[in-house]
């Protein structure tokens, strides 16, 4: 149990480093407003056709008698869109990764070089094309794997009972883990560590990741809520991944108002110094 309040401590102190960078985390806030807005008119766009494509998919339940046609086309439609509200957390991450891709990594660099008791900080050696490929690759294979849990706990929430109590639950673990593995990879990747490796890594302490992803899971269900912990989210994920690592963490990092006193070049100036 330990673990898993260690989790949660990441993700606290991730929200209070960024509150003691605020240039950074205004910044931060775009990709996620962009991502948002991506999404906000797909959920729109199903609320509006949801009921018509439930109908068209379920024609052999035309002809049942009563109510009962308008009570499992209605519990078809609310568990298509709570399926699709699970997807949109678990991949609402990476869209925003991938939009916010320089900026983000430049936050994990800034992160680990405030936290790294020698002041520096693990650098990938890629080109940004290189790792944008690679982020993307990663992103789709996880998404392929969220998605199958997501028709899994589908099937499960069609069960009397189940599907109403133990399923949602199931649900907000799975979303845990694989927000936490999304927010990781920005800075396991620039260490060089693979998605099978990393996947390895987060399975050996489920219980530090559970204490990180579940909540950050839970608090992007309300609106907009997502937009303005992704910052924080990708500075505890660092936090975490040096936790996984193993690796020491030996300052207190900067306590300013601000950004005085930390590296304020852009993330073209980061890469451009890099290359």
């Amino acid at each position: 149990m330990r673990d898993l309040g260690a989790g949660f401590g990441h993700l606290l102190e991730g929200q209070r480093w960024m509150a003691r960078h605020r240039r950074s985390y205004g910044l931060g806030l775009l990709p996620g407003l962009i991502t948002l807005v991506l999404y906000g008119a797909a959920l729109a766009a199903l609320v509006v056709w949801g009921e018509s494509a439930v109908t068209w998919a379920t024609p052999f339940a035309d002809g049942w008698p009563g109510p009962w046609t308008g009570l499992f086309r209605g519990f078809l439609t609310v568990v298509l869109f709570a399926l699709a509200l699970l997807l949109a957390v678990l991949t609402f991450t990476a869209v925003a990764l991938l939009v916010g891709q320089p900026f983000y990594e430049s936050l994990s660099e800034r992160v680990d070089r405030d936290v790294s008791p020698d002041g520096t900080a693990p650098q990938s050696d890629l080109p940004l094309h290189r790792e944008l490929w690679i982020s993307a690759r990663d992103s789709l294979r996880i998404l392929v794997r969220a998605a199958l849990w997501g028709l899994l706990l589908f099937a499960l929430g069609l069960l009397p009972f189940v599907g109403q109590t133990v399923v949602p639950v199931l649900g907000f673990f799975v979303t845990g883990f694989f927000l936490t593995e999304e927010l990781t990879a920005v800075a396991l990747q620039r260490r060089g560590v693979e998605l099978r490796a990393r996947l390895a890594l987060l399975r050996s302490r489920k219980l530090l990741v559970w204490g990180f992803g579940t909540p950050l899971g839970l608090a992007f269900l309300v609106p907009v809520a997502a937009v303005f912990l992704m910052p924080g989210a990708v500075a505890g994920a660092t936090l975490l991944a040096r936790d996984l690592l193993g690796e020491e963490t030996g300052r207190d990092g900067d306590d300013g108002d601000g950004d005085e006193g930390a590296d304020t070049r852009s993330p073209e100036e980061e890469r451009v110094s890099r290359s």
